[in-house]
């Protein structure tokens, strides 16, 4: 997604009009057994690229943090206070170290 996209979305469902990185929309409650989708992640491609540019990286990295982001929050994690974001970080690293994500650095 652009950042334009996903700066409509931001302002819609947040009420604020700015472009970001990463929006997690959760899925809600589904009727019945098995298997629920957790809800659904939308990236900016242009915020990821950016950031790929300033901070020395890939964007496969960058994409990466983003989606393990949108993951957390998606399982109910948040970042409102600075004990909250701390504990994101640490869980983005641990996910960006497991089999199919990657690492940010070599702290791992």
């Amino acid at each position: 997604m652009r950042d334009p996209a996903i700066r409509k979305l931001k302002r819609e469902y947040f009420g604020i009009d700015a472009a970001t990185d990463v929006l997690s929309f959760p899925a809600g409650d589904f009727p019945g057994p098995g298997a629920r989708p957790l809800g659904d992640i939308v990236i900016s491609l242009d915020t990821a690229k950016r950031a790929a540019k300033d901070l020395g990286t890939t964007l496969e990295r960058e994409l990466a943090l983003y989606l393990a982001h949108g993951l957390l929050h998606l399982l109910g994690h948040d970042h409102q206070t600075r004990a909250d974001a701390r504990k994101m970080e640490r869980l983005e690293r641990k996910l960006l170290g497991h089999a199919g994500m990657l690492a940010r650095s070599d702290e791992l």
